[in-house]
């Protein structure tokens, strides 16, 4: 497939999921990164009748696309405290079909993950290029942002876990040394076998703790998430917004104080121009 078709696919997902979420009366709406995201803030743009709605980007990149819309950027830090975003749009680097993501070929995946915690519903946009059955198919690696000081002991971490060769990102320049997040951190990049969902496990697939070579969507994702130094991992799993918003209406947010880690729909770009959804009934 040509470059055309791919930015098509990318722009009919976009133009799709912002006509089904996207509703001009909300209060605050979170801006992913990467090349969809250009797609989203374009049909936004198409749809917003209101010039109070406030955007919160997920860094450098989507801030200037909010800006260069005409539309009015805030902080992640500037949210008033117990608001939640009424939506939040991102992309995703592959997703598999209980909707798990890997996120943070961009190098934003800890801003993008504290936007989609504080959404009420996180809307993923993708190319069909990203739709998998399995994370880590045909994305090869698990994007993880740690502290500079801990690179080594974290990459010797991992390898233990069974990622097979670790590597630190560089930029592209590699003389210019490794690449560094909006944090200042730095990026490792470490490849496992494709993970198994929750129903993998509940057939007998593997056991998805590690002991056997395999490994859980969830489960790596913590595993990872425990090393000293990690600030955070390119794994969006766990609860929907929904579902969370579920669980705070039951037990008054006592187990359920963010949105949700994964979307409740993703909207894949296909390359004979039509659009797939992808949600937790299946996929249409």
């Amino acid at each position: 497939m040509t470059d055309t078709n791919v930015e098509a696919a990318k722009r009919a997902a976009a133009q799709q999921a912002v006509a089904d979420h996207f509703d001009p009366s909300a209060s605050f709406v979170g801006i992913g990164s990467g090349t969809t995201i250009v797609y989203v803030v374009e049909a936004i743009k198409e749809r917003s009748t209101n010039p109070s709605v406030l955007f919160v980007p997920t860094g450098y990149q989507s801030r200037q696309l909010v800006i260069n819309a005409g539309l009015t950027p805030i902080s992640f830090d500037s949210i008033p405290d117990r608001v939640m975003l009424d939506v939040a749009f991102d992309g995703a680097d592959e997703v598999d079909t209980e909707l798990n993501c890997i996120k943070g070929g961009g190098a934003c995946l800890f801003q993008e993950k504290l936007v989609a915690e504080r959404a009420k519903k996180f809307v993923c946009v993708a190319d069909y290029r990203k739709r998998q059955d399995r994370l880590l198919t045909n994305w090869p690696t698990i994007p993880i942002e740690v502290a500079p000081l801990s690179q080594h002991k974290v990459e010797a971490s991992l390898r233990l876990l069974g990622s097979t060769n670790p590597k630190l990102r560089t930029t592209l320049l590699e003389k210019s040394g490794p690449l560094k997040t909006d944090q200042h951190f730095f990026i490792i990049d470490a490849p496992f076998p494709a993970l198994l969902t929750s129903a993998d496990v509940a057939a007998g697939k593997g056991k998805g703790d590690g002991s056997d070579g395999t490994w859980e969507v969830n489960n790596i994702s913590k595993a990872i998430k425990g090393l000293t130094g990690v600030l955070e991992v390119g794994i969006f799993s766990g609860m929907n917004g929904n579902d969370a918003q579920a669980l705070r209406a039951k037990d008054g947010a006592l187990s359920a104080v963010t949105g949700g880690q994964k979307p409740i729909a993703v909207y894949f770009g296909m390359a004979d121009g039509s659009v797939k959804l992808r949600t937790a009934d299946g996929e249409q």
